[in-house]
């Protein structure tokens, strides 16, 4: 019978250390390859960002795991210096700077794997003049219905895209009818009806999709491209009643569907997802330089009026390359600009762990500097007699 500190010893082992540095080494390998078939953000998901990775036959009926994913590999490997730390602890001074030094790879690991999980990054592009309490994440898309009865102000519930991607029937308990996913496209092109020359019928019976017609494509693997994600919808009142005809959505379309039922009125939009703060930012200037005698940028800001109620602070702050301005939990990095300078793009990274790698490293720096110290000056004391006279 195994005893506790047998399994620990066997969880602990080196030979488990170096079986998941090998299959780190093959996934990356192995993830690297696959960029130029696949393209970074779906390698990103499929490989490094999950427990394995997936293989399907062409009918797709049924999917077997074929090698551990990043999320495996990383979470063994941190169970296992965990492991090791606890098998082998002793309290010496002689152990104590590699004690250190596995604290901080330890702390690295669970900070990066925390990132990895939680962290969130999205945008937000600001016009001169305009404010905005929202940024949008381009990677992630969601279907915004949103009530427009009451001019004076907007309820929007969101489904996210995952969700119409599983198909089936919606029920959002803040909506008088269900939404029925009777076409999902993670990929897709629209075009309108008679532009083509072969026989295109229209994508759905109501709104723009009437004379637009929609077909699915490969997902995009160039670093210049993205999916254009479709669906169409149908609409169904509560208690079952007559359908109110189809609906297509797509995050090129230009404006919202629009949707009537009883004397009230909705908006149907397929776009980024958004994250809404409890503060606004107003661009009040944005300045952008370029060298002389090219377009190349050479220095642009963003001077923005932080405007906070709920925590009474109103304030200007002035983001630029290299400056971030950091507040209640959001990071703002000064990433590009529109293309006539009319505004600004910021990239708002949501991070918990961001200082995890800043403690690792004050770790295992001390760490190194310890172990150093100490067998340089045991070195130092047995080398004493021997060179005396």
């Amino acid at each position: 019978m195994t005893t506790p500190k047998q399994l620990l010893g066997s969880i602990a082992s080196l030979r488990l250390t170096v079986i998941c540095l090998a299959a780190a080494f093959v996934l990356v390998f192995a993830g690297t390859l696959a960029q130029v078939r696949l393209g970074l953000f779906f390698v990103q998901e499929q490989y490094f960002q999950s427990a394995f990775i997936w293989w399907s036959p062409t009918s797709g009926s049924f999917k077997i795991p074929v090698f551990p994913g990043g999320h495996l590999i990383g979470a063994v490997l941190l169970v296992n210096l965990i492991a090791s730390l606890i098998h082998r602890f002793t309290v010496s001074w002689r152990k104590l700077g590699i004690q250190l030094i596995h604290i901080g790879i330890i702390v690295l690991l669970a900070g990066g794997f925390a990132t990895d999980l939680f962290s969130v990054s999205s945008y937000m592009r600001i016009k001169e003049g305009a404010s905005k309490n929202y940024s949008e994440d381009s990677s992630r898309m969601e279907l915004a219905v949103t009530e427009i009865t009451d001019k004076e102000s907007d309820q929007i519930t969101a489904v996210p895209g995952d969700l119409l991607a599983e198909g089936g029937t919606l029920t959002p308990k803040s909506l008088p009818f269900q939404i029925v996913v009777r076409g999902f496209y993670r990929n897709s092109t629209l075009s309108m009806i008679g532009q083509d020359a072969g026989s295109a019928v229209p994508a759905a019976t109501q709104g723009a999709g009437t004379r637009i017609s929609v077909q699915s494509k490969p997902r995009a693997t160039k670093m210049d491209e993205r999916d254009v994600m479709s669906a169409v919808l149908e609409i169904i009142p509560e208690g079952k009643g007559d359908s109110l005809g189809t609906w297509l959505v797509s995050d090129v379309m230009a404006e919202a569907q629009e949707l009537h039922l009883n004397g009230r009125h909705w908006n149907l939009e397929l776009r980024p997802a958004r994250y809404y703060k409890p503060y606004r930012l107003m661009l009040e200037d944005f300045s952008h330089e370029t060298y002389p005698g090219t377009q190349i940028p050479k220095d642009f800001s963003s001077k923005v009026i932080l405007d906070d109620d709920v925590n009474n602070d109103h304030r200007q702050v002035v983001i630029y390359m290299n400056h971030p301005f950091r507040y209640l939990g959001d990071t703002y990095y000064q990433s590009g600009f529109e293309p006539d300078n009319s505004g600004t793009v910021l990239q708002v990274v949501r991070n918990p762990s961001y200082q995890a790698p800043y403690v690792a490293c004050v770790i295992v720096s001390l760490g190194m500097m310890f172990q150093f110290t100490f067998t340089l000056v045991g070195f130092a004391r047995r080398a004493k007699p021997a060179t005396a006279p």
